[in-house]
């Protein structure tokens, strides 16, 4: 093989390693590609914002019980998966570390999900403290658009309250807080299932096939396979689940909560597009 040849390959590998150590190196300066905060440097956030970021999702989860077969943190998973999901989708948004704990009942009474052992709860009004701080928090670094997105019916309202009281409170600041209702209370993968004839009663129930299949595609470590079958009304009580599981899947899941990220998408775009001039 010629000589020339050899060094001409040669060459050709040192310039290939040095454009992938120059295109890859962290000195560089690149910014990370994440669209949740955590994952970010301060340096990476505040460049991000100097680029047009200025909406913060702030997802809410929980702590509960969710049957023999799902594990404890199931909201906290699926409203993490679902955040990054509309914070890309946005384009313009980062999605907050999930606040897992909320109201699920009285801190101090053996009833509801507080009757298992591993449920954490937390007053309605140490929830929206915690909701407001962490709102004005981010309205300090510049976010002008705060979202807050939760997946557990008992985060709604306090939610609601505070994004109403802080919105009043900088109306003439430019900053609105808003409660993306709209992605806990769609009906949109109801009548999905409903079309799709799966065969499942109940589907919205405790722990049964939408919590199932959600989180198979949000965390399917979560799932407990062996346990996974269908539960009467008489298991609520003693199990703490109520439904039929048995038919959920990982693409079921996807597609749920698909359903969950365009409504919040729709919602939010919704509330900030400009206004028409008539």
């Amino acid at each position: 093989m010629p000589v020339r040849f050899l060094l001409a390959v040669m060459n050709y590998r040192k310039a290939a390693l040095l454009m992938l150590f120059v295109t890859s190196s962290p000195a560089m300066g690149a910014p990370h590609s994440s669209y949740y905060l955590e994952d970010l440097t301060w340096p990476e956030v505040k460049e991000r914002m100097q680029a047009g970021t200025d909406t913060i999702i702030i997802p809410t989860g929980g702590s509960e019980q969710n049957g023999p077969h799902i594990a404890i943190g199931k909201h906290n998973w699926i409203v993490r998966y679902t955040s990054g999901a509309i914070a890309r989708e946005l384009g313009n948004a980062l999605a907050a570390p999930v606040l897992a704990y909320v109201p699920e009942g009285p801190p101090d009474k053996a009833q509801g999900h507080m009757a298992f052992p591993g449920t954490i709860s937390v007053r309605e009004e140490s929830f929206a403290m915690i909701l407001e701080d962490t709102a004005r928090s981010f309205k300090l670094h510049g976010f002008k658009r705060i979202c807050f997105i939760g997946d557990s019916g008992g985060n709604q309202d306090a939610q609601a309250r505070v994004a109403d009281k802080l919105t009043k409170e900088w109306k003439n600041e430019g900053v609105t807080v808003l409660q993306v209702g709209n992605y806990y209370s769609s009906k949109d993968a109801e009548e999905w299932i409903t079309a799709e004839k799966i065969g499942v009663n109940n589907p919205t129930a405790h722990a049964g096939f939408m919590d199932t299949a959600e989180i198979l595609a949000a965390h399917k470590d979560a799932v407990r396979p062996a346990l996974v079958k269908p539960y009467s009304q008489k298991d609520a009580d003693a199990k703490g689940v109520v439904g039929d599981p048995s038919k959920a899947s990982e693409a079921y899941g996807k597609k749920l909560l698909g359903f969950k990220v365009n409504a919040a998408v729709g919602q939010i775009r919704q509330a900030f597009a400009p206004a028409k001039k008539f």
